[in-house]
């Protein structure tokens, strides 16, 4: 078991001037406070503290670090308060505790948005002092290194978030051995069967390719001490994820996976790296188009290297990466070597291209108030993707993920070059707003003072910014929009009581009936008449006397009914499973885009003609909506109504498998209302469910069951 003693060797090791009595104050305060608790091992919790601090110094990062992970959980899980934090240990030491601690108990929340919250708060954190995401991703390793004592859901959520989220967060920094591990780790709790097949096929050639390696080194220490250059080689397998993620890509096997061993020479200086790489191409013949210089282009998260891939000896492919010592450190540790932290420095605005992911979060963060899209568009960016390089008329490069188009690159640039955006050059020929960029391509961009972005620009652009701004745009003309229709609505049925919209705001009288609507001012209660949430006649009726009103609409419908009958079902055939408004017989869709079920979160969007759609609140495609538009649905939870969910499930390819999983889903008491199958390369099949389900516990248990089929590989939602 790591105890304090060996935590403080780790540090002295590494800095000598470490402040022991402030590492001991931690350590103390934290058994103090966690005595008593224990883990789902039956282990004291003081040892995860522990293991994270130690974690911590494997990175050979800060005091102030090291105490943080003491302390990460204190807030959290005792009654410890954030100001007791700051009172004892310092104003930094305590605002890095509160980046770190999870946000467990925030008022009027549902799930999914306290979850948005949390990670938005950490981002933040992260965004302002590097070393909060640091020590979170250390907590992070560590429980998902324990994670067997967790159940079987809980195992999977953590390890989906952890894939999704801080596996990507590691890569971004660059602390590779951290994003390997988090990735692997997260690949044996999701796809268990696939994890340990490939396990079985590495074990079983582990002796052959250790001779492999062996025999490569020495041919490249010959060659290289031929030419008098020194160098340190070695050979490293491919982790079981990234090997995965190849036999996916190209819809191979194990066996059809030639490139699972990286060579790594590491060199004295620049130079020496494109002499090596000379050298091997000399001796080995290279891949066509498997050549990448990070030195010339370094990666956003500062790495740098040289990859080749040949083809080497028995014919087999190998890959060597070319680096200094330095490249390699930074390679290896990512941000954590770059920036070593003393009396608490930050990451300023100013502090190289190298951060300039963490600055463009600050600038998100400062435009989106929404903490669901926040996290979205954080979770987009992170997604790992194949990234080009695109060269502005000044020479300039940028980076942009494959796909990108003349859009994304005029965002990047200024908003303004955006939203007039509408064409650019490439070279001298002009090319449209979809044109896929090319990596190397030299871009020009084209503006127009009447251009205007359009909705159908969010259907090619690939880039967080060009999206963010683009809704930014469009929700702000069509709010312009319906404050135009909702003010000529109101005139028209205020004449009738020799009224006016001008009138009204004058007096106050508007703002004063904004405020009982809970609308933020007067323009945002006209955006809502105009988008039919609201109707003139409401305002009146809260403008003037209920007698007044009744002699002008005696004996006739009022608006606000013509405006609801609308949206009836004339013979309704089947209750919906929604309530809107808490009004019955609203007509109401399910939006094909995410297919909600019962229990999800949800929000409904007045469409023009066609009633209330609903989506889930995690919705792309309603986040895109404007926020006008939107009004407060629920579900029905007395009369439980069935709604379709599609389920992808991959499978073994075995005779018998399908009806297993049909019976399964049946056992439920669920309704198959279709199904396809798709046979893989791999000898895997995937199988599409089209099934009925009561609510998304009733969806989780199929899945769950599933899942404990032999074969089954992994089972998934799917979304149209």
């Amino acid at each position: 078991m790591f105890r304090f003693n060996d935590l403080l060797d780790n540090i002295l090791a590494y800095n000598k001037d470490a402040s022991v009595e402030l590492l001991q104050k931690a350590y103390v305060f934290s058994a103090k406070v966690h005595q008593g608790q224990t883990r789902l091992s039956g282990e004291p919790y003081l040892i995860h503290p522990l293991e994270v601090a130690h974690i911590l110094t494997k990175m050979k990062l800060d005091d102030d670090s090291i105490v943080v992970g003491l302390l990460h959980d204190v807030v959290e899980d005792t009654y410890t308060t954030i100001d007791e934090i700051q009172e004892m240990f310092g104003e930094d030491i305590a605002t890095m505790v509160d980046g770190v601690t999870k946000i467990s108990k925030i008022e009027n929340r549902d799930i999914e948005d306290r979850k948005a919250e949390n990670f938005r708060k950490m981002i933040i954190a992260m965004a302002n002092d590097i070393r909060v995401i640091l020590v979170k991703l250390a907590d992070r390793i560590h429980n998902m290194r324990t994670m067997s004592f967790q159940r079987p859901e809980r195992k999977t959520k953590i390890s989906q978030e952890t894939m999704d989220v801080y596996a990507p967060i590691a890569n971004r920094l660059g602390v590779s051995w951290i994003k390997s591990e988090l990735e692997d780790l997260s690949f044996m709790y999701l796809q268990p069967e696939m994890y340990e097949r490939i396990a079985t096929r590495f074990k079983k050639t582990k002796s052959e390719r250790q001779e492999y390696i062996k025999e490569v080194i020495a041919t490249i220490n010959q060659k290289l001490a031929e030419y008098n250059i020194k160098a340190k080689i070695s050979g490293r397998e491919k982790h079981y994820y990234s090997i995965y993620q190849k036999m996916e890509k190209r819809g191979l096997t194990f066996d059809q996976i030639h490139d699972i061993i990286a060579f790594r020479v590491i060199v004295a200086d620049l130079k020496d790296c494109y002499e090596v790489l000379g050298i091997v191409h000399s001796m080995w013949k290279p891949v066509p188009g498997k050549f990448k210089d990070y030195i010339g282009l370094p990666k956003p998260n500062m790495y740098q290297s040289l990859h080749s891939t040949m083809i080497g000896p028995y014919g087999e492919r190998l890959e060597v990466q070319i680096r200094t010592q330095e490249m390699h450190k930074i390679a290896e540790e990512g941000v954590a070597a770059h920036w070593r932290y003393k009396a608490g420095a930050k990451i300023g605005r100013k502090d190289g291209t190298q951060f300039e992911w963490i600055n463009r979060i600050r600038e998100w963060q400062e435009e989106s108030k929404d903490s669901a899209e926040f996290m979205d568009i954080i979770k987009e960016d992170l997604a790992p993707e194949k990234m080009i390089y695109i060269f502005t008329p000044r020479g300039d490069v940028k980076e942009f993920p494959s796909g990108s188009t003349p859009v994304d690159f005029a965002y990047s640039i200024h908003s303004q070059v955006g939203n007039q955006c509408m064409g650019a050059k490439i070279g001298n020929k002009i090319v449209p707003l979809k044109h896929e960029l090319k990596n190397g391509d030299t871009v020009e961009i084209i503006t127009s003072t009447t251009q205007k972005p359009s909705k159908d620009w969010l259907n090619f652009v690939k880039t967080s910014r060009a999206r963010t701004r683009i809704r930014q745009f469009l929700k702000a003309a069509e709010r312009e929009s319906s404050i135009t229709l909702g003010k000529s609505l109101c005139e028209k049925e205020f004449k009738r009581f020799n009224l006016s919209v001008t009138k009204m705001t004058k007096s106050g009288t508007l703002k004063d009936i904004a405020k009982e609507f809970n609308f933020r001012d007067e323009d945002t209660l006209l955006a809502s008449v105009g988008f039919g949430k609201v109707t003139p006649v409401q305002i009146l009726g809260k403008a003037l006397p209920h007698e007044e009103l009744e002699k002008v609409y005696k004996k006739k419908e009022t608006k606000l009914s013509k405006v609801i009958s609308k949206f009836k079902k004339k013979k309704p055939k089947q209750r919906s499973a929604v309530k809107v408004l808490g009004m019955d017989n609203l007509m109401v869709r399910y939006a094909k885009c995410c297919s909600p079920v019962s229990g999800e979160p949800i929000i409904g969007y007045i469409t023009r003609g066609r009633g209330v759609a609903i989506h889930t609140k995690s919705c792309k495609f309603a986040k895109a909506m404007s926020d006008e538009r939107s009004v407060a649905v629920s579900w029905d939870v007395q009369d439980k109504l069935l709604t379709s969910a599609m389920l992808s499930v991959r499978c073994d390819d075995k005779k018998g498998i399908l009806a297993e999983i049909a019976n399964t889903i049946s056992k439920t008491e669920t309704n198959i209302a279709d199904v396809k199958v798709r046979i893989m390369p791999d000898k895997t099949a995937i199988c599409t469910f089209k099934i009925e389900v009561l609510d998304i516990a009733h969806l989780q248990k199929n899945m769950s069951n599933i899942q404990g089929l032999k074969g089954v590989i992994s089972v998934e939602r799917k979304r149209r």
